[in-house]
């Protein structure tokens, strides 16, 4: 059976931001973000060229793209987590996610640069993430494309998430090609 558009674009499901945290998620979250980066690497191991310039859906990016919009996606989101920590309720500054996929680094640029990157990033992430009281993971920062606050434990779920949701693009691709 074929795979409709929105089961490729969304092959976990859409995220649905959680009403209330509840024992433990915070801990599984940081798990699952601190282990993101080695799974992103295994998920394009042994991909040619040719391979990492495909699209993981019609109309969506390649494999290199997606690599790279993660790399630019957590720099975001760990930089929005300092300024929430540093500031009153901040109000972050968006980036059109779409354009700067098209940048001629996302679109042409090795990989490698992305997974380093990441691999470093997650590591000073978590640690932050481990280190935060309970009181520190409520705070919130605003975002002008959300209706809502944004709190600190719940975007943790959303990147621990975005981590699978992007993965799940290359593997499921992967797959379909029977590239495995």
């Amino acid at each position: 059976m074929a795979e409709t558009l929105e089961q490729l674009r969304y092959p976990i499901g859409p995220w649905k931001w959680p009403e209330t945290v509840a024992d433990g998620d915070v801990e599984r979250w940081i798990a699952e973000i601190a282990a993101a980066p080695a799974q992103l690497r295994a998920a394009v191991e042994g991909l040619s060229p040719e391979q990492i310039d495909t699209r993981y859906r019609p109309e969506g990016w390649t494999v290199r793209q997606v690599v790279h919009h993660m790399a630019d996606s957590h720099l975001n989101s760990q930089c929005r987590f300092r300024w929430a920590l540093t500031e009153e309720a901040p109000t972050i500054k968006p980036y059109d996610q779409p354009k700067w996929a098209e940048l001629s680094d996302a679109r042409l640029s090795p990989i490698e640069p992305s997974l380093d990157l990441l691999d470093a990033l997650h590591l000073r992430w978590v640690a932050l993430a481990e280190s935060l009281s309970a009181a520190e993971r409520t705070r919130i920062f605003f975002h002008p494309e959300h209706p809502k606050p944004l709190r600190l434990d719940k975007t943790l779920g959303m990147y621990a998430w975005h981590g699978k949701h992007h993965m799940a693009h290359i593997t499921s691709l992967r797959a379909r090609n029977g590239w495995v």
